[in-house]
């Protein structure tokens, strides 16, 4: 009877074990792309995006199957079967609600201004490839321009507040970049100054969706320099 005891327990850990698989893989595809060692096409769209998005539907399964088998001993296993079983729905949860995320969010390139979209000149030429056509306040509610001229300072400001490197800035215009936390993904930005409006651009340097990031980033600096903020 110990000895069956044994084994089950065997089988029930590396069950529990297997759903670790895709969050540790993240983790090192990450690391893998942040330290140049993996291309974002392999670290991110391929394993990432494919190969760990299937591995954390396997996990969560061998997460419910050891739950199951833990039942037949639940006094020495219910531990681990428990922990697997938590474990696994987890890491396919947050898999789903993250790809859900990155579906719904709108274009990575918003504007306050379609009519005459502020460019990026010399820090990001709009030939880029994957560069999509901006888009703005109806697919943003938070794209709105800043019905001021903004002084030059204060959009530094709001450029630094919002994560961002600021670049060059003078009377007409600033401008800078940032980098995602995770797979190091950069974003430009530009502030145009005029009399009486100023207006935001944030664009992602590749085409793939980030989840609405440009638009998070937009938002937050109009808010900034809103008058009265």
């Amino acid at each position: 009877m110990a000895k069956d005891g044994v084994k089950g327990r065997g089988l029930v850990t590396a069950l529990a074990s297997f759903t670790l698989v895709a969050p540790v893989g993240l983790l090192l595809a990450v690391v893998g792309v942040r330290s140049g060692l993996l291309s974002v096409e392999v670290g991110y769209d391929l394993l990432t995006l494919d190969l760990l998005w299937r591995l954390s539907f396997v996990g969560a399964f061998a997460g419910v199957i050891g739950l199951i088998l833990s039942l037949r001993d639940l006094r020495r296993l219910w531990l681990p079967g428990l922990l697997g079983a938590v474990v696994g729905l987890a890491v396919v949860g947050g898999f789903v609600w993250q790809k859900r995320q990155l579906e719904a969010g709108p274009v990575e390139n918003v504007s306050t201004d379609l009519t005459e979209v502020p460019g990026f000149g010399q820090s990001r030429p709009d030939r880029m490839s994957g560069l999509q056509p901006a888009v703005g306040v109806e697919a943003c509610p938070g794209a709105v321009p800043v019905p001021t001229q903004v002084a030059p300072e204060n959009a530094v400001w709001a450029l630094q507040e919002a994560g961002f490197e600021a670049g060059r800035a003078g009377v007409g215009r600033a401008d800078g970049s940032r980098q995602s936390t995770w797979f190091g993904f950069r974003y430009d930005v530009v502030i145009r100054i005029r009399p009486g409006r100023t207006d935001i651009r944030v664009a992602a340097r590749e085409g793939r969706p980030h989840g609405g990031e440009a638009c998070r980033l937009v938002t937050e600096i109009s808010a900034l320099l809103q008058p009265g903020a």
